[in-house]
């Protein structure tokens, strides 16, 4: 808040004529144009900016035309514009520029004058991509492949536009609700120098602020060591401007009013207030250097008005230093401002663990949206699965139709955004979001069918027309086009390079043959569809079974099964008969497992049968937590919403005194459907060569008509003797310790002891003690904890009454079909030994979120015909890759051209065969495609090659230093590459 004070600092009329040192001219971009102040002085960096959601309140498109004002005024082409005009009125001034969604659509609209002079501020330093990805990612709901894909998605447009001038070098995550280790982990693979954010928790800022902290060394991975050390700085206010000192059209601050013949003249006054902000500011850092952001959310409209101020500001304050002022300031960036942080020469402090939860008071812990919105977030994962797919396809193939998966791509950036899979937006921009993945999604089912077009026929061969299509809504045994049908085929694409075992549920209306790739008919067994998945609304599906049945994918490829209706229905082909019980012991047991359900539909124990181990369970289940409905007046009458977690009472409520159960046996599936309530249920199931148990559950219509908002967790209680401690992944890679009501960093004031103690969850959680260890995967992200010893609780969905006043202005109320909206999804299980587990959970993740893609299509064809038209399977390679080793991207650039990102996913230390270095041969990948001709090793975000990158160096208080040996290039003569433990390479590749 301004408090204005009375000055004694006189200025004669002749201050308006002073002459100011000019800012050091530009030599180019980069480090170059930067201005390092004078180190005898405190220097501020005075960084313009404006901060600009791709979607949150309005849509990114209303928000980049200035649509829908009302709702809130923003519009990011008028900024562009306006910013864009104000660089060429002075030389000295600096711009940055982070949403390259936006960017990229006012570019589309510019004429090549205008975009002859951006490219002339890039190239002199004076407009500087910071960040650079297509959005600022979230950081707690996103999984790596897709953060690692959005950036890219931006650098290559800067690469192509502007050339090695607009390579960001800085990370610049200013709005995110909390901080993952692996973000910054990844920053640095994509070659960046540091990393700048406004959030962090109240508690750790007031140390940091203390003890001169608030900039560090993160060591952002337990595997990587210095490849991964980022320096990292927590900002002032935030992102917003110091106190008074905001510009913009809708700020009330007041301006630079600089002629003292005119009424209300301010210079001494805000010369003065400007200098005690700084050195306030100052005493917080350690350096005398300091960064000041001007500028907020869609501020610039009128750039003008703030330049004109900033430009006054700088002259009167800097005039002072002849009258002994120690203040220097001028226009910087974020990069320059690190640059002088770095020329100090001064050790820093260093950090190992993240910055979850973030909490900005005693009662505020956003820890809600780790889960808000549930539904949207399997559908970005899904999107995702889709997306790696079809480039994989695309590429195999030589479609080369690159082009037209960029809408889902372009898509998928969007939502990476922290206010899109966060959960955080309005409902009708959730929708747009889950729009533009679904428009994406049907562009790419083009070139997956233009890709089989190519693929499956056999030689010589012009097949009839038989087009490939999802069935989206498999999940709730729902494809409607197969519904009735005598034949249809079913092709499954492996994305993984491994061979696998895949279990399939199609949902049918009649009973069918079913052939895999040799033509032989197959145990496919007829399973009822539960009534729980029946009575969802919105099912449109008159299928009241499934055929469950094993296939046998291979790597990176597919195999069809092709099914022809029986002649008779009788359920012959089913080597014994689907036994149905209801309301009686259900015992499920295969090889390796066996999962005991009492008669009252309760989970009592899970033994590893190889291993001899053995878990019970005292209870398992769904409960509530009632939503605080506070009024946000103050830290105790904080509500839960979109953002924050807030329960009513630390003790959740069952959500039914009783259950029923449903146990259904075949020859190689069982499940037990336990129905909680009539809007809870799960369905625990273990297939035949299954070494681990799937629970699918289905929460909702949420009830409200008590008014009370309701949080849902499903609770997995065992006796494990866990000590406190649990752990969870980072977007999907490296997994950190978490320890109840414990922060690494500060001494922990516990206030809110449940949702204080929720950590975000993309791919898994688990509990061990000395022999026993439970992982829970997850098919989406979620929040999570383990709020008692042996415990494990994960958030599946929220629906609340209030909203918590942090922006969004709504609450999180889903609907769908005239009632709350009903989400399902899958917790996988597995039961093992501390030291073994790794092997299962690893692979298990990964093949998790790189699902085989189902397509179905129905051809006019018997299956004699079918089967000498159509090739009935296929594989990219002659033998599967290392179990360790993972394809993140197989991307066709051009005709012979290719990206292709590889990794080792496995973590030192964690399993004694596959924690360790791989050796992976790239012609391998290329088999089907040609000989590599050319290959060159890129960064992360193959916008430079990697032995052109030159970080800055750190040290930290102990000595250490961050600097690591250049790589050098590959060779043709050997395409065999090692890859390290947790060590993802990038390169791009030449065939012929």
């Amino acid at each position: 808040m301004y408090i204005s004070k009375s000055s004694s600092v006189v200025l004669l009329v002749s201050f308006l004529c002073l002459v100011v040192l000019p800012v050091k001219s530009s030599n180019g971009c980069g480090y170059d144009a930067c201005n390092l102040g004078d180190p005898n002085k405190l220097n501020v960096h005075i960084v313009p900016h404006t901060h600009d959601d791709v979607g949150w309140l309005k849509t990114v498109d209303q928000y980049y035309y200035g649509a829908r004002n009302n709702i809130q005024h923003a519009g990011v082409q008028y900024i562009l514009d306006s910013v864009i005009h104000s660089l060429e009125e002075n030389p000295d001034r600096r711009f940055i520029y982070v949403e390259i969604a936006f960017f990229w659509r006012w570019w589309n609209q510019q004429t090549n004058d205008t975009r002859s002079k951006v490219k002339n501020f890039v190239n002199q330093g004076r407009l500087e991509f910071i960040s650079g990805g297509w959005c600022m990612n979230d950081e707690a709901s996103t999984h790596y492949n897709s953060i690692i894909d959005q950036h890219s998605l931006g650098a290559e447009f800067l690469r192509d536009q502007f050339g090695e001038c607009a390579r960001p070098k800085i990370g610049w995550q200013i709005d995110p609700f909390g901080h993952s280790r692996e973000q910054a982990s990844l920053f640095a693979q994509m070659g960046f120098d540091g990393l700048f954010f406004g959030r962090a928790d109240y508690q750790d800022i007031d140390r940091r602020t203390q003890t001169k902290t608030r900039e560090l060394i993160w060591k952002a991975s337990a595997n990587l060591d210095r490849r991964s050390w980022l320096f990292t700085g927590v900002l002032p206010n935030g992102y917003s401007p110091p106190g008074s000192f905001c510009y913009d059209i809708f700020c009330d601050d007041p301006p630079i009013m600089d002629d003292p013949r005119l009424h209300d003249y301010n210079v001494p006054e805000r010369v003065e207030t400007f200098i005690k902000a700084a050195h306030d500011e100052a005493s917080s850092y350690a350096t005398n250097h300091i960064i000041m952001t001007m500028g907020s959310d869609f501020q610039y409209e009128n750039a003008n008005q703030w330049f004109k101020n900033l430009d006054k500001l700088m002259k009167y304050v800097n005039a002072q230093q002849t009258n002994g002022s120690d203040v220097n300031v001028f226009y910087s960036t974020p990069s320059c401002y690190l640059y002088a942080l770095n020329k100090v020469g001064r050790t820093w402090t260093s950090k190992t663990d993240d910055f979850f939860p973030y909490a900005h008071h005693p009662r505020g812990f956003w820890t809600g949206y780790f889960t808000s919105r549930p539904a949207l977030k399997r559908y970005e994962r899904l999107s995702n699965n889709i997306l790696q797919v079809t480039r994989q396809l695309n590429a195999f193939s030589k479609t080369n139709l690159r082009g037209s998966i960029f809408p889902l791509n372009e898509a998928m950036g969007i939502a990476q955004h922290h206010d899109a899979v966060s959960g955080t937006e309005k409902q009708e921009v959730a929708f747009d979001y889950a729009m533009r993945l679904s428009q994406g999604i049907d562009v790419a089912v083009d070139v997956i069918n233009k890709a089989y077009d190519k693929i499956l026929p056999l030689d010589s061969k012009t097949p009839p027309s038989a087009p490939q299509f999802l069935c989206q809504l498999a999940n709730i045994s729902e494809c409607l086009p197969i519904e009735g049908q005598d034949r249809f085929t079913l092709i499954l694409w492996n994305p993984t390079v491994h061979t696998i075992s895949h279990y399939v549920r199609v949902p049918v209306t009649k009973d069918y043959t079913v052939r895999d790739p040799s033509g032989h008919a197959i145990v496919a067994e007829m399973i009822p569809v539960s009534e729980s998945t029946q009575r969802i609304p919105g099912r449109k599906s008159f299928a009241l079974n499934q055929l469950v049945f094993k296939t046998i994918l291979p790597a990176l490829g597919f195999s069809t099964y092709y099914f022809e209706i029986k002649a008779t229905e009788n359920n012959n082909n089913n080597e014994k008969q689907v036994l149905v019980t209801h309301n009686s012991e259900c015992i499920l047991q295969n090889e390796y497992l066996r999962v005991e359900i009492d008669c009252q539909g309760n989970l009592n124990k899970i033994t590893n049968l190889k291993k001899k181990i053995v878990v019970p369970f005292s209870n398992q289940g769904f409960y509530w937590y009632g939503s605080y409905p506070g009024n946000n007046s103050g830290s105790e009458f904080q509500a839960s919403g979109a953002y924050i977690f807030r329960p009513i009472s630390s003790d959740p409520e069952p959500v039914s005194s009783k259950r029923s159960i449903t146990c259904v046996k075949g020859q190689n599936f069982q499940s037990a459907i336990i129905l909680f309530n009539n809007w809870a249920s799960q369905e625990i199931s273990l297939y035949d060569d299954a070494k681990m148990v799937e629970v699918e559950w289905t929460v909702g219509p949420i009830p409200v008509y008590d008014n009370i908002g309701k949080e849902i967790i499903l609770r997995y209680d065992t006796d494990i003797q866990s000590d406190s401690k649990f752990y969870t992944d980072a977007n999907g890679r490296e997994v950190l310790e978490r320890i109840r009501d414990y922060r690494p960093t500060w001494n922990y004031s516990k206030v809110e002891p449940v949702s204080g103690n929720y950590y975000p969850i993309n791919s898994r959680i688990w509990i061990k003690d000395s022999n026993r260890q439970l992982t829970v995967l997850t098919d989406r992200s979620e929040g999570g904890a383990s709020i008692q010893d042996g415990s494990i609780e994960i958030m599946l969905h929220r629906r609340t009454l209030y909203d918590d006043a942090l922006g969004v202005s709504e609450p999180l109320n889903e609907t769908a079909f005239d009632a709350g909206l009903v989400v399902r999804g899958k917790h996988l299980l597995i039961i093992e030994s501390p030291t073994s587990s790794a092997l299962y959970h690893r692979v298990a993740s990964q093949r998790f979120y790189m699902n085989p893609l189902a397509t179905y299509a129905l051809p006019p064809l018997s299956y004699a015909d079918y089967s000498t038209t159509y090739r009935q399977a296929w594989s990219a390679l002659q033998t599967d890759l290392p179990l360790n080793v993972h394809l993140l991207t197989f991307d066709q650039i051009d005709t012979n051209k290719y990206l292709i990102r590889v990794e080792n996913y496995f973590e030192l230390h964690e399993d004694d065969t596959y924690s360790h270095p791989v050796i992976v041969d790239l012609q391998k990948l290329f088999q089907s495609q040609g000989v590599i001709s050319d290959i060159a090793e890129m960064i992360l975000t193959a916008n430079l090659r990697i032995t052109d990158m030159k970080r800055l160096e750190w040290v930290t208080t102990d000595n250490r230093s961050s600097k690591i040996d250049v790589k050098k290039d590959l060779s043709l003569k050997d395409l065999n590459i090692l890859l390290n433990p947790m060590e993802i390479r990038t390169f791009l590749v030449t065939v012929e």
